[in-house]
């Protein structure tokens, strides 16, 4: 089981996540579940305040320390699951792909932080944090999205959670490849037909089908994915083939 603890100001976020979907099937099939603590829970004022201006000045309020401490404290508390990872949610941490997702896998506990305002007290990242992790090069009003993001991409690789385990294997971004386009019935669509190799039935024919239009369609989208990517015989041919078709169409459009 990989059990997830999410750290937010805002648990009511999280209700669909852990009710509904991939993620809420996982949970009454005992791969996973999912806890949340509010640091408000850890504070001793009467106002539960858990943020307090930047020292320094600036706009905005900063989140306390004392109560994200306290509440990392009681999650990792609160199982023997392990290896347990505490990860802030981060536009300055580490961008999110499928490769850390495979890796967060194999963690017993993910302590989620879910920052908000202007950010956590520096001190307490140093102190009790693993990693920063960022989901992309934009900024949130909250942690939460980022949070939500991560349990359902990392809770659908695990065995069991999805109906189909080849949907896990065949998705986008697993073999450093885009998916392959799909279709289902009708077989025209405003005009727009099925590809007759997918009506076939030749299993080899629709394999190099989906192979060469996953290649081709990361080369066209997604170019610098291939820099890195040993590709053997089969695949630098059907890549060739793939780039030639397209460049032989766009040449006959233009003219």
């Amino acid at each position: 089981m990989l059990r997830f603890d999410i750290i937010t100001l805002f648990p009511e976020m999280l209700v669909p996540l852990y009710e509904t979907g991939v993620t809420g099937r996982a949970i009454d099939r005992h791969l996973t579940m999912v806890n949340c603590w509010n640091p408000r829970d850890y504070t001793d004022d009467r106002h539960h305040t858990v943020d307090d201006k930047s020292y320094g000045g600036g706009p905005g309020m900063v989140m306390k320390a004392e109560p994200l401490r306290d509440a990392i404290l009681d999650a990792q508390d609160a199982t023997t699951l392990s290896p347990s990872k505490v990860v802030y949610l981060s536009p300055q941490g580490t961008k999110l792909t499928q490769h850390k997702v495979r890796e967060l896998t194999l963690c017993g506990q993910l302590i989620l932080i879910a920052g908000r305002y202007e950010g956590v007290d520096e001190r307490l990242i140093n102190e009790y944090v693993d990693e920063e992790i960022s989901i992309g090069d934009y900024v949130l009003s909250g942690g939460e999205l980022a949070a939500m993001v991560i349990v359902d991409a990392v809770t659908r690789l695990l065995p069991g959670a999805l109906n189909c385990e080849l949907s896990a294997v065949q998705d986008s971004f697993t073999e450093s490849l885009l998916d392959y386009p799909h279709y289902t019935r009708p077989e025209v669509f405003e005009g727009q037909r099925t590809p007759s190799v997918l009506m076939s039935g030749n299993h080899e024919s629709i394999r190099k089908w989906r192979l060469q239009q996953a290649l081709g369609r990361t080369w066209l989208r997604k170019p610098e994915m291939l820099n890195n990517l040993r590709l053997d015989p089969e695949r630098q041919i059907l890549l060739r083939e793939f780039i030639h078709a397209y460049e032989k169409n766009s040449t006959n459009v233009s003219d």
